[in-house]
């Protein structure tokens, strides 16, 4: 399974484009709360999907990719009028939030329907999570690359001019110039922004072909007798009851909260907190490829020692590091954090995707004549996922706006940069121990998700056995 990640539509983008920092963070949340929303509608629209030839879930991603790569498209264009543009960039990141969600349900939720063999499926998600993240970094890149010459930095540089020739230190002649220096740097933002766009939804639909190809989906991994298709207000009831979920949903949304208040604030930590913007992108840099790397030592090291145990490790790994950026903010250290963080990114990303398997195949047995559940587990573990990002936008949100921080000024108070160290230092350690204190009490162990496996596969026997029985006595 192959995929990129497409980069969202930037916040610094859209204020550039006449509409206010205020506009553009609600366009940026209530893009993510609709996004979550449509994470348990689309998992109740697969559930009612039919089994067609290329399969149940494969219709989904194939057919709401042209219309994915359209939305991202029309999310960098910027439209001729100027007062409605607020609805227009609210519009389309709600509709790509919707297609991105009609991919990412059924994309995640077909590793339960590649292979019944639990080290084949663990195999598979770190396949996938290893190129969703070289995605991901494939698209920055080449999104980075194009946009160089439009980067925000330049931009607070000429919006500094500007400002000195207005306050009287320059003359009408600087100041006329410096207005046309600006125009021409909006335009120019525009078009590369476009092209970038282009180029990053055209890999998507190379990676959508890939996928198409070389996947196929099985029916359903353990036909049962008497099985039954599971409604989905029922299904609902008795995912939310299953102890083990609900255990790792919660610990990894603490986790994840952890997660993305570094990564969603490490920007501007390396440019208000620390003097590190001049190394902020190698940095980031060094960090994906961290992950991407090390994700193959995670699959290994939960082969040996157990996925719970992994997950203790590697997320673990995250805390004295980013409270060592904040105390010793020097660019080798950032660079030996930006490793180690990499590995707990990487940790973060495959763990809950391998542990979700486990946790369906133990649904499975305590519900042995049901079946249609997958999506159901999938589309929610994507909604409090999108909801933990929510919390996390909110929390950061909200405390730069105590501490009075100002998007359209180059230098910040003395209280943003203590309060970027603790969303990037404090914060994260103790969402982390909240949500390992949590793990502990998952209950599926080595031991027991070996048993799970044997039981699944004299279900499976007797499933056969009597679907076999059926076609004989018909006969």
């Amino acid at each position: 399974m192959t995929s990129i990640s497409l980069p969202e539509i930037s916040l610094s983008y859209m204020t550039e484009e006449s509409i206010t920092p205020m506009q553009a963070s609600m366009v940026l949340f209530i893009g993510k709360v609709w996004g979550a929303i449509t994470d348990p509608l689309v998992g109740f629209f697969i559930t009612k999907s039919k089994w067609t030839k290329i399969g149940r879930l494969m219709p989904w991603m194939v057919g709401c990719t042209p219309f994915v790569m359209v939305s991202y498209f029309y999310l960098w264009y910027v439209p001729s009028f100027t007062h409605g543009r607020f609805i227009w960039y609210l519009g389309f990141y709600c509709l790509y939030q919707t297609l991105i969600t009609c991919f990412h349900v059924p994309y995640s939720a077909l590793t339960m329907f590649l292979s019944t063999d639990q080290k084949e499926r663990d195999s598979a998600t770190a396949y996938r999570m290893t190129l969703e993240i070289l995605g991901t970094l494939v698209g920055a890149a080449i999104q980075g690359q194009i946009v160089a010459s439009a980067h925000m930095r330049k931009h607070c540089q000429d919006h500094g001019n500007s400002s000195t020739g207005y306050l009287g230190n320059g003359s009408g002649a600087e100041i006329v110039k410096s207005e046309v220096h600006s125009q021409d740097f909006l335009s120019h933002s525009k078009e590369v922004y476009m092209i970038a766009a282009g180029v990053v939804a055209a890999v998507f639909l190379v990676c959508t072909v890939v996928m198409f190809l070389g996947v196929r989906e099985r029916d359903d991994p353990y036909p049962t007798p008497a099985e039954e298709q599971l409604p989905f207000y029922k299904g609902f009831i008795l995912v939310m009851k299953h102890g083990p979920y609900l255990t790792l949903t919660a610990a990894f949304l603490f986790i994840t909260v952890a997660i993305q208040l570094v990564q969603s604030n490490f920007v501007l930590f390396c440019t208000y907190a620390v003097d590190l913007k001049d190394h902020f992108q190698n940095i980031v840099l060094t960090i994906l490829v961290s992950a991407v790397v090390s994700i193959p030592m995670w699959q290994w090291f939960l082969q040996r020692f157990g996925k719970k145990t992994a997950a203790f490790c590697g997320i673990s790994w995250i805390m004295p590091f980013t409270l060592m950026l904040v105390f010793i903010p020097y660019v080798a250290v950032a660079y030996v954090v930006a490793v180690a963080s990499g590995l707990s990114v990487a940790a973060s990303l495959l763990l809950p995707w391998s542990m979700l398997p486990d946790v369906v195949d133990n649904f499975r047995l305590a519900n042995p004549t049901s079946k249609g559940h997958e999506a159901i587990f999938y589309s929610f573990y994507v909604f409090f996922t999108k909801f933990a990002s929510g919390i996390s936008l909110g929390v950061s949100t909200l405390c730069l706006q105590f501490a009075e921080y100002d998007t359209s000024s180059c230098k910040q108070k003395p209280a943003v940069a203590y309060t970027l160290k603790l969303l990037i230092g404090v914060a994260p350690v103790a969402f982390i121990i909240t949500g390992l204190i949590i793990l502990i009490f998952y209950p599926i162990s080595e031991e027991v998700r070996l048993r799970n496996r044997t039981s699944l596969e004299e279900l499976r026997k007797q499933g056969m056995m009597s679907k076999t029985m059926e076609n004989s006595s018909s006969v």
